[in-house]
């Protein structure tokens, strides 16, 4: 079993976290819909993953919807002390599997509840809200209304930190005006680096950057320049992708997802390979 030892670590609002997490996405049926094809091991790779060290765990409860966090609450509940759960609001799921906005009051409040819910939470560590101006990339529009309704919850006491997914720069800017934020979770990875300003802003304000799709998501990153330099450090080019991103910045997170043991323990031994400046010169290739 992958212990994570040398990945680090870094905080998400108050909470300490290593820097190697996991994402329960894949959890969920195809097309993070329905249940997963096979939920007894969908149970044994969330347990695995506490085991070996995560204690940052990324969910929502319109994956599936409701499927990835009642696997969660079952395979972890009650959760460990360290454990960090961060769930995302401000979409829904249609019976055919479409993904919709969901930022009004109703909707954005009822998704809390369900979060705390399904997860057995009194309170939810940090709610991301999801920016659906583009489901395919962030897009200007105001999110003012919709966080104005986390920061109620928040007062509340139903959340502790309100995050934000899928924004532009402005935005992140602009929600800081109506409540802290303290992680962005953004589409970003070897191949597709759009915010490489942004992760040094966010770095330099000790703010958490937690890439989404890290390996390529649906479309997994090829590369002969990634495929060779695996080779030649005796690790798969995931892996190295993973150990590039460790290594790109301090205030980034990962959260790959899995829903098998044998690539869970793939990925979290990505944390162990430091890459020498060589194969990180061969990697600048793979953006270029």
């Amino acid at each position: 079993m992958s212990t994570i030892t040398t990945s680090g670590t870094f905080k998400i609002g108050d909470h300490l976290v290593r820097r190697l997490g996991y994402g329960a996405m894949q959890l969920a049926g195809k097309g993070v819909f329905g249940p997963p094809r096979d939920r007894a091991e969908a149970l044994a790779v969330l347990r695995e993953a506490v085991e070996s060290g995560v204690n940052h765990i990324d969910t929502s409860d319109f994956y599936g919807p409701h499927v990835t966090n009642e696997i969660i609450r079952e395979a972890l509940h009650p959760y460990a002390s360290d454990l960090l759960i961060v769930t995302k609001v401000g979409a829904s799921r249609g019976a055919d599997a479409s993904w919709k906005p969901a930022f009004s009051r109703a909707e954005l409040t009822q998704a809390v509840h369900d979060n705390l819910r399904n997860l057995g939470l009194d309170v939810v560590d940090v709610v991301n809200l999801r920016a659906m101006f583009d489901v395919h990339g962030p897009a200007e529009g105001s999110l003012d209304e919709a966080l104005e309704v986390l920061a109620d919850l928040k007062q509340q006491g139903l959340i502790r930190h309100v995050g934000l997914s899928n924004v532009t720069a402005k935005q992140i800017e602009d929600a800081g005006k109506i409540t802290d934020i303290v992680c962005v979770q953004n589409q970003y990875n070897l191949a597709h680096r759009n915010d490489d300003a942004l992760i040094e802003a966010l770095a330099a304000r000790g703010v958490a950057y937690v890439p989404f799709f890290p390996l390529g998501g649906f479309s997994p990153l090829q590369s002969s320049t990634l495929s060779d330099v695996a080779t030649k450090l005796n690790a798969t080019p995931m892996q190295v992708a993973l150990a590039w991103l460790l290594q790109r910045s301090p205030n980034i997170l990962l959260i790959p997802g899995t829903s098998s043991r044998g690539h869970l323990r793939e990925n979290l031994a990505a944390a162990t390979i430091e890459l020498p400046s060589e194969a990180l010169s061969e990697l600048e290739k793979v953006a270029a």
